[in-house]
């Protein structure tokens, strides 16, 4: 992906994740926009998009943030909004643990309320610590939980999957938390 698609990559996660309003975007219930309302938003507030350069970075996009109905009439983030979207997600069985990557310096307030959604709509899980060590990085020195999902869902939390294959569920209290040695590199 090249700078520019990363930059048009950022914008797209604002306008379709967090401020619509912006560029006077109106987002469905379930989060939808058309692209052509996307498209036109973006040139009537100096944005240069065309449909090819959106095409190519909802596609090389590593994390698969966003989606196109299948028709390609529409586009969407899918997941990660801090304004009230509803997904249509089914909830699912998780596998026997998922993975949260996160920094050194937030373990303590972690070891105190569990993983909260903060802003968004849910705590985001991988299935895979690989990923939650890239996530971790983002903030800091990184340090990989590990959560006992199959246990929580056996005790009656909802998880559900988004399109991109990111885990989320409303909320994961402490004692399904397993803290590794913070001062333990992830990378070893």
């Amino acid at each position: 992906m090249t700078d520019s698609h990363v930059k048009i990559s950022k914008f797209l996660s604002l306008v379709l994740r967090h401020q619509p309003e912006k560029i006077g975007l109106k987002l469905s219930e379930d989060g939808w926009v058309r692209v052509s309302d996307l498209l036109q938003a973006c040139a009537d507030h100096g944005v240069a998009l065309t449909a090819e350069t959106l095409d190519v970075v909802v596609e090389t996009n590593e994390k698969r943030r966003f989606s196109f109905s299948e028709d390609h009439s529409l586009i969407r983030a899918n997941q990660g909004h801090s304004i009230k979207v509803e997904l249509g997600l089914a909830p699912l069985t998780p596998p026997f643990t998922l993975y949260h990557g996160t920094a050194v310096r937030f373990i303590q307030s972690i070891r105190g309320q569990g993983l909260l959604k903060g802003e968004r709509h849910h705590v985001h899980l991988s299935d895979n610590p690989q990923t939650a060590i890239e996530v971790g990085r983002r903030y800091g020195k990184p340090v990989i939980l590990i959560v006992a999902s199959e246990r929580m869902n056996k005790d009656g939390h909802l998880f559900f999957r988004s399109a991109n294959g990111v885990w989320l569920t409303d909320h994961v209290p402490v004692h399904y938390i397993n803290f590794p040695d913070e001062t333990q590199d992830p990378d070893t």
